[in-house]
């Protein structure tokens, strides 16, 4: 590529009637200006497709001369054209980033793609498995039928001209910037980058002793293949260099001289340069004005000067120019834009500013390389030359007779619909290219295919591990080095992300105390997919869930009600040692509506940080829920011997996390024609809908939480649906209403992006203004000295939640209230709004069917740049939980991260700083619900699982069994001493860890 600034302004004007829209009745003589006879060899159809000439050509040998000529596109100027020196194509790249080759010196054409959506392509090289097209800013490689194979786009500000092969897998890319890229093509990343002390790489040689670097400011420098450090320097021109070419020990350059206030002019000397003794050689005076050069090495070291008016001059570069040598390239007027050599030194090839490709050759018989290798075509139709089948052989696959489909009577393969689950392969997301190019009409996105992928192909997401995470990086969790944590640091120390450091004795000398001085179980978080801890800790804290997942117990191998209850089990008998949900979780990867959703996570995505844990942790809430629903559906018979299939499949059975979340749905959908329909659904949770704000107003309104609440949860938005009176979709309205209250209210806050987060920022800015208003506006009231801790409060915490005790600074980032009244009126339907803690309803609020939902359960994300984030939870843990660990009755909030347990305020709890500090999840119970459930614990397993007589090897065993099997009247008592074979098989060796204590 060359620098264009001193060339003929007139290159950039074409005549209208040069690229004009082509039809089909325009004879190939379009312009009046152009000559009949200057368009032989050239036929156009109406497709802007050239043709082959039909008259044979007859060349003299030796002698270059025009061979074919075909166009491209009409009117777009060949801005790049390439010999492909694996195979005889010859491939060209026009100014609007299209690509066409053409096969032979026929010049048939064999493909033509769109490379570039706007720019326009600047050099082309061929390699083994595709070609590569180099723009101002990307670098795309494609297949010589046009799939793409990747796209490497540049850094900002690239301007690249020029690439080099150094070797089959490394390039070179130079431009206008001050920097040379190396870029290894087995990786598709940048390996090196050169500085350059000239910026302006344009041009770019290579021979056995240097790399040879042409500068836009009229410099030639040799630089060293490896370190690409300055040998030499040429200084060949002053205004700018337009081409040079090497051959042998002889460098030769064109370009254009400084005129001083007359700009640029084409220098009509050739610069010439001895490579052994590093000096200029007598300059090569030419006739031509040269705007490109080339070395064509046959039986003398021939140079091929080219000028933009499509002059070609040959001449030695040691003696002297003949006129006679020149010969004119028939470019109907039009201006040379890209020139190329092939590879076997018989052909030429001429792009033209007017979309034409001129072939120039010295022999009818040309071939662009020594040694081409065969070129794949298009394989013909082979629906008639299908094989004969033979109906009697054995072998024959029946697969290739085809089958007609029948309505009537079911197929073999049929399954019933209970026997089969769905499990379609999830769709991978959306091109962010599609989205941000993407038109949308009415109701429908328009976008061009960006082809960064092969047609109908979905590669498989191949995750690199990051095996060197710096761990150094993560917060020093152990008692020893706390303090050496950085100052000023944004996220409280108590949220950061907490580790086990083990150490030669493993656990043994890792204090847990030190993160809980409770009497609860936290949860180890070094376990695969371990984020979900603080909403296990969450199901756990809600009595009536914990209490229907112990009294659980079902057949299924991987059943995650019955894997929850076997870990509330531990976590009611743990006295304040953490615990592990290993069971649990590799359970949870079993199911496969889990890994559908994306809810299982590699360990590379949790250790560097990778995963979306807000949005993660709101998707497993709802499974959760959902999952746990189908597991405990109520089924007849006993449900110690539930099956394993009427329990996955489940029925439409009310569960107990029904009768606790549920809440009866009424969606309505009404249609502009009139057609109204209505279906009933339950939901066991709800997704808070934050209003679009209006492109012309620059502030945002106040809201309050319980009006955003009540229109997320009656929900009314437009749509296109099918309606079946029109048979057509149509904008339908979509209208939600509940018909009654659940028990546990759940909330996914779905703060996702940072205008969700830059919204619930305003509110509660909005809402501290408010209180601090109300709290100057009122008297000043004596204030009362706090009460003493309780004796439940940690030594020293100053957090504790003390009655009627609310600073004014403890309602900064709260926009959600404590309580919420919610109703639902025969007449206004749904009603919500907030309420004082401490009060309670009347008598006639009550009769009108009036609730007060207290807020039991926050599950924020905590931002951290340094650990890449972290869950945690804050739970009110009642009465019965104190009563039952502690000793005492009592209601308080905690903060539960991992293995760290600490009693927090309540106003803690419901404060989010958005800076570190994201809303994930609101649970807001109702007031005293406990009251309806059954929270009587029953051992599911009953005497009877040990009169069946039941063993692994029973199918296997020919005699019967030897032993008798218990009767009724042997059960054990009370006090027996009993010996149970559990036939645990060992898989790993043992291993002997010392310790003082044993």
């Amino acid at each position: 590529m060359m620098n264009y600034e001193g060339l003929d302004t007139g290159m950039g004007e074409y005549s209208p009637g040069l690229h004009g829209t082509l039809d089909a009745s325009i004879e190939p003589s379009m312009d009046p200006h152009i000559n009949p006879n200057l368009l032989q060899g050239v036929e156009i159809d109406a497709d802007r497709l050239a043709v082959a000439v039909p008259e044979p050509v007859h060349l003299m040998e030796g002698m270059f001369s025009e061979l074919h000529s075909v166009v491209s596109e009409v009117g777009v100027p060949v801005t790049a054209t390439h010999f492909d020196v694996q195979e005889e194509m010859l491939w060209m790249g026009n100014h609007r980033g299209h690509a066409t080759s053409f096969f032979g010196p026929t010049m048939g054409r064999y493909s033509s793609f769109q490379v570039q959506a706007t720019d326009d392509i600047r050099h082309i090289q061929s390699l083994e498995t595709g070609v590569l097209f180099l723009s101002k800013s990307n670098l795309k490689c494609c297949t010589r039928g046009g799939l793409v194979m990747f796209d490497y786009p540049m850094e900002e500000g690239a301007d690249m001209h020029s690439l080099l092969m150094t070797n089959n897998n490394t390039l070179l890319m130079g431009g206008l910037q001050n920097y040379v890229a190396e870029v290894d093509l087995n990786t598709v990343q940048e390996t090196q980058k050169f500085t350059v002390e000239v910026p302006g790489v344009a041009i770019m040689r290579q021979t056995s002793r240097f790399l040879f670097c042409g500068h836009t400011s009229g410099k030639v420098t040799l630089r060293d293949l490896r370190t690409f450090k300055t040998e030499h320097e040429f200084d060949a021109y002053s205004g700018s260099l337009s081409d040079f070419d090497v051959h042998g020990n002889l460098l030769a350059a064109c370009g254009f001289s400084s005129r001083g206030l007359n700009g640029l002019a084409c220098d009509r000397f050739l610069m010439v340069y001895d490579l052994r003794m590093m000096r200029a050689v007598t300059p090569l005076q030419v006739h031509v004005d040269p705007l490109f050069l080339r070395f064509i090495p046959t039986y003398t070291s021939r140079l091929a000067i080219i000028s933009q008016t499509g002059q070609c001059q040959f001449c030695e570069p040691t003696g002297l120019a003949n006129v006679a040598d020149i010969f004119h390239v028939n470019t109907v007027g039009h201006l040379l834009m890209s020139f190329d050599v092939s590879s076997s030194k018989q052909a030429v090839a001429f792009g033209d500013s007017g979309g034409c490709v001129h072939l120039w050759s010295d022999s009818p018989d040309v071939s662009f390389n020594d040694y081409s290798r065969e070129t794949e075509f298009a394989l013909p139709c082979l629906v008639d030359t299908l094989p004969h089948l033979e109906w009697n052989h054995d072998l024959l696959p029946l697969s290739l007779i085809p089958m007609t489909l029948t309505s009537t009577e079911p197929l073999l393969s049929d399954w019933p619909a209970a026997l089969a689950t769905p499990s379609p392969r999830r769709a991978p997301p959306v091109d962010p290219e599609i989205l941000r190019t993407m038109k949308t009409v009415g109701f429908i996105g328009y976008a061009a295919n960006p082809r960064a992928r092969p047609r109908n192909q979905v590669p498989y997401k191949m995750k690199d591990v990051e095996q060197d995470y710096d761990s150094y990086s993560q917060v020093p969790e152990s008692p020893i080095g706390r303090d050496e944590e950085p100052h000023l640091y944004m996220v409280p120390k108590k949220y950061r992300k907490v580790t086990i450091k083990y150490s030669k004795l493993g656990l043994e000398d890792f204090d847990f105390k030190h993160y809980n001085k409770t009497l609860f179980a936290g949860l180890e978080p070094h376990i695969p997919n371990a984020y979900c801890n603080c909403m296990i800790q969450v199901l756990y804290f809600l009595e009536p869930i914990r209490c229907l997942v112990q009294n659980h117990l079902c057949q299924k191998e991987f059943c995650l009600a019955c894997e929850l209850g076997f870990l509330f089990h531990m976590l009611d008998l743990s006295r304040g040692d953490p615990c592990q949900a290993s069971n649990f979780l590799r359970a949870f990867r079993t199911i496969p509506e889990a890994s559908a959703l994306g809810l299982i996570l590699a360990d590379s995505d949790e250790q560097t940080g990778k995963a979306r844990l807000g949005r993660l942790i709101q998707s497993w809430n709802r499974f959760i829920l959902t999952q746990l629903h189908q597991e405990t559906q109520e089924q007849e018979g006993p449900q110690a011997y539930r099956g394993a299939t009427s329990s996955s499949l489940g029925s439409s059975g009310e569960s107990a996390i029904g009768r606790l979340f549920g809440c009866e749905v009424e969606n309505s959908s009404l249609c502009r024609c009139g057609k109204e329909t209505v279906r009933s659904s339950l939901t066991l949770l709800f997704t808070m809908h934050y209003p679009e704000q209006n492109s012309q107003e620059k502030t945002i309104k106040e809201y309050g939480f319980a009006e955003i609440l009540k229109k997320s949860i009656c929900l009314e938005q437009s749509t296109q649906a099918w309606c079946e009176n029109c048979e057509k979709y149509q904008p339908t309205v979509q209208t939600r209403n509940i018909r009654c209250l659940p028990d546990v209210l759940v909330i996914n806050c779905e703060v996702n992006s940072a205008k969700e987060a830059e919204f619930w920022k305003i509110q509660a800015e909005y809402a501290f203004t408010k209180a601090r208003q109300k709290e100057e506006s009122e008297p000043a009231m004596p204030k009362e000295p706090p009460l003493m801790p309780t004796e439940w409060c940690l030594d020293g915490e100053d957090v504790c939640s003390m009655e009627g005790f609310t600073r004014l600074e403890d309602l900064r980032h709260m926009w959600m209230p404590l309580t919420l009244k919610m109703s639902i009126g025969k007449t206004q339907g749904l009603e919500i709004c907030s309420w004082p803690e401490g009060e309670e309803l009347s008598g006639t609020e009550e009769a009108d069917g009036a609730s007060l939902y207290d807020l039991v359960v926050t599950v924020p994300h905590v931002l951290d740049a340094r650990t890449g984030g972290n869950l945690v939870a804050h739970i009110k843990v009642g009465e019965t939980y104190h009563q039952r660990k502690e000793g005492v009755t009592h209601q308080q909030w905690y903060l539960f991260n991992d293995f760290l347990i600490e009693p927090i305020d309540k106003t803690e709890a419901a404060q989010f700083d958005m800076s570190w500090k994201v809303p994930g999840i609101l649970y807001y119970a109702k007031r005293n619900y406990h009251s309806k459930y059954d929270l009587r614990i029953k051992n599911p397993i009953d005497a009877s699982v040990l009169l069946t007589e039941a063993s692994l090897a029973r199918k296997q065993r020919k005699s019967h069994a030897t032993f008798i099997p218990l009767m009724v009247s042997e059960m054990p008592q009370a006090g027996d001493l009993v010996g149970l074979d559990a036939e645990f098989v060992t898989l790993n060796q043992h291993t002997i860890f010392p310790s003082a204590h044993h």
